[in-house]
């Protein structure tokens, strides 16, 4: 009897020593918590601020700071608002002055583009989808394009009639290879996700046939039809 009422003292007491043990863990974990959820906060507020100073300087910061929230896989929703802004800043996000855009920064657009390829989300396809339509630098247009195509999101060929538009609209205006190369690119990336190919083959033609592209960009052109041509006859 003796024996037995030990014993049972004994689970008691262990049973008792591990319910505060894990009520402890328990507790450490909440404060950890509590922790990581101010210092977020706090990162969060510093590259708001950062972003909406005037100064270039401050902007470029907040760029390396949310470039390396980007690749820990850490982006929040208050960083994917910053982003945004810095993507469209001086198109979409304007600061004038007598009529003068002050915060036209384009490379600032191109490197929130660029970081925005990291986070793979319909958000981001859909900010860098509104910089393709309204950007005009070719720089930017390029990054935005690249981006788009990395991401591979194209629902209903939203996102190739938008490349397709900035393809146009650089064309007419200022034929620029690099950004003809990072459409075809995005072409080749997203072409599994399309629909309808035919506007997106009629753009390719018209890139292989204007001789305002350098040559290795035509070719590059010529071998995409080509490829494309030889997919659909294998189905």
């Amino acid at each position: 009897m003796r024996l037995a009422k030990y014993g049972t003292c004994v689970i008691c007491g262990l049973l008792l020593c591990t319910s505060v043990l894990s009520a402890q863990e328990q507790e450490k974990k909440e404060e950890t918590n509590v922790e990581a959820e101010y210092m977020q906060s706090v990162e969060d507020q510093v590259i708001s601020e950062l972003a909406n100073n005037e100064s270039r300087d401050d902007k470029v910061v907040a760029l390396q700071m949310l470039e390396e929230a980007a690749a820990e896989g850490r982006v929040t929703p208050d960083m994917m608002n910053t982003l945004d802004r810095l993507a469209g800043e001086g198109i979409t996000n304007r600061s004038t002055t007598g009529g003068r855009v002050m915060n036209n920064y384009p490379d600032i657009r191109k490197r929130a583009c660029e970081i925005l390829a990291s986070v793979k989300t319909e958000e981001s396809k859909n900010i860098l989808k509104t910089i393709a339509l309204n950007d005009n630098e070719p720089m930017v247009l390029s990054a935005a394009i690249k981006s788009l195509g990395t991401i591979g999101i194209n629902e209903g060929d939203e996102v190739i009639s938008a490349i397709n538009w900035a393809q146009k609209r650089n064309m007419a205006l200022n034929p620029t290879s690099s950004m003809a190369f990072e459409v075809l690119t995005a072409y080749e990336m997203l072409a599994p996700t399309v629909e309808n190919k035919q506007p997106m083959l009629e753009e390719i033609s018209k890139i292989a046939a204007n001789n305002r592209y350098t040559k290795s960009v035509r070719n590059r052109a010529k071998a995409l039809l080509k490829k494309f041509r030889d997919d659909s006859g294998k189905k």
